[in-house]
């Protein structure tokens, strides 16, 4: 049996913080801002039909320090529905 590739729709939340004595920017993502994006993407899949067999994934980004050569930390599916 062959294996198809699915496509995937991927909702990437990017997060800077300058300073990180307060937490890294990943950390901001709590339960809260996870079911805010959630809902977001819901309602962008209700307004765009063509998504409607895709395979939804969320990414975070966090961005530390210096925006000209920052720390860059990419979560891939960072999260479930």
């Amino acid at each position: 049996m062959i294996d198809q590739l699915k496509q995937v729709l991927v909702f990437v939340e990017v997060r800077y913080r300058k300073n990180t004595s307060f937490g890294s920017p990943t950390d901001t993502i709590d339960q809260t801002k996870q079911n805010k994006l959630i809902r977001t993407a819901g309602h962008y899949l209700q307004q765009h039909d063509q998504y409607e067999d895709f395979i939804c994934r969320f990414d975070v980004v966090g961005l530390e320090s210096d925006l000209k050569y920052p720390k860059i930390t990419w979560i891939k599916d960072a999260f479930e529905v």
